[in-house]
């Protein structure tokens, strides 16, 4: 099958979301299927750009116009899948419903070209509190037509349970895995009898991964007493990704990361890394005994959710917690589930979950494996074909 997969931005090496889409293409192609990227990109001359596998489709100009235009014009897409036979265009939600883009997908359903949009995160409205003033515009501009968008289509690809969405039927998938891109963990050798735990959580921080809520957790395991015998096993949380001021400090939704760290005195335990990849990922994940998943989804309003997060641990072969609901991993041996509230994660439970979980990461890797992007893109078009 010819098979279209349409992005409406760039691609970043370093966003986990750019390497999710080309694992989507690739699992396509894994399944046998002809597929072809569409994206919006600069090009080297600094021209905005529609380009599909590298080439250059529609070339916009320069300017705060040319933005506009890629924003009014998709006809150059159409063209190319009428005179190159595509027969599935598969899209991915960027929150940008206008009419252009109905009258794009309307075109495409008369020619007979069958067409899905997934949309990543589902409600996501809650997520724009507190944004720019024009994404929050370019938001309400979305929900004004993304109804009538999403008619023209055939479903909606959603990693929630909701079985409709903006009027539309879905196809529920869960996020997948390349396995080949995930080195399975490899504990250090006294990971059985640590003098230290290491807790790390990977994430582009936002206020609904509820990171504060561990390092409140933190701050009141330290702050409690020590044992009999006067020892309290030291615990380290390591955060990879990039964090912003806004959860650093005075985040709306909850306290700063900073504010918590002075009230509890524990600076020297939470640890920040900013963006790492490759070994340099590999090493922190081999020194860590427990991994931290999003613990706050219920603040933008998602009680249901199969996060790429999640799949990402268990692929490693890392024990995890989380606060939402995920069915491919509720009642998994390996997982400890956080309460969806406010309140701050225990980590003695924690320690608890720890000292009693003894699953090899390659068991925990198993119980993925039909988790693989291959199977999860196939299901889709098994769905619409």
């Amino acid at each position: 099958m010819r098979i279209l997969f349409l992005v409406y931005h760039g691609f970043s090496e370093v966003s986990g979301i750019s390497k999710k889409i080309h694992y989507q293409v690739k699992g396509l192609r894994e399944n046998g299927h002809d597929v072809r990227l569409c994206y919006y990109d600069f090009a080297k001359n600094g021209h905005c750009c529609r380009f599909i596998d590298g080439q250059v489709l529609k070339d916009y100009g320069k300017g705060k116009l040319a933005g506009i235009r890629q924003r009014l014009s998709y006809n150059c897409i159409y063209d190319y899948c009428i005179r190159e036979n595509i027969e599935f265009v598969y899209a991915r939600c960027f929150q940008n419903a206008n009419p252009w883009l109905i009258q794009f997908f309307r075109k495409l359903k008369k020619a007979g070209i069958h067409a899905v949009t997934e949309i990543p995160t589902y409600p996501y409205d809650a997520e724009f509190v507190g944004f720019p003033f024009m994404t929050r515009l370019n938001l309400k501009i979305d929900q004004l037509f993304r109804r009538q968008l999403y008619a023209q289509m055939d479903a909606i690809v959603t990693f929630s349970d909701a079985q409709e969405i903006f009027g539309q039927r879905t196809i529920n998938i869960s996020n997948g895995v390349d396995f080949d891109s995930i080195p399975l963990h490899q504990p250090s050798a006294n990971s059985h009898q640590p003098s230290a735990i290491h807790l790390i959580g990977v994430a582009e921080v936002h206020y609904w991964h509820g990171y504060d809520r561990l390092i409140a957790g933190l701050g009141e395991y330290y702050s409690q007493l020590p044992t009999a015998n006067g020892q309290r096993q030291e615990v380290y949380f390591h955060i990879v990704g990039g964090v912003g001021p806004s959860e650093m400090y005075d985040s709306m939704h909850a306290p700063g990361f900073h504010e918590l760290m002075e009230t509890y005195q524990i600076q020297d335990k939470v640890i920040f890394h900013g963006q790492l990849f490759g070994d340099a990922l590999t090493d922190v994940f081999d020194q860590s005994q427990f991994a931290i998943g999003s613990l706050a989804r219920h603040r933008s309003g998602i009680t249901n959710i199969k996060t790429l997060k999640n799949r990402e641990y268990a692929a490693r072969g890392i024990p995890f917690i989380y606060s939402e609901q995920d069915c491919d991993f509720d009642q998994q041996p390996y997982v400890l589930k956080a309460p969806a509230d406010e309140s701050p994660i225990d980590i003695g439970k924690i320690l608890d979950f720890i000292g009693n979980n003894h699953m090899a990461p390659g068991d925990i890797r198993k119980t993925v494996m039909s988790l693989a992007w291959k199977n999860q893109m196939q299901m889709v078009l098994d769905a619409i074909i």
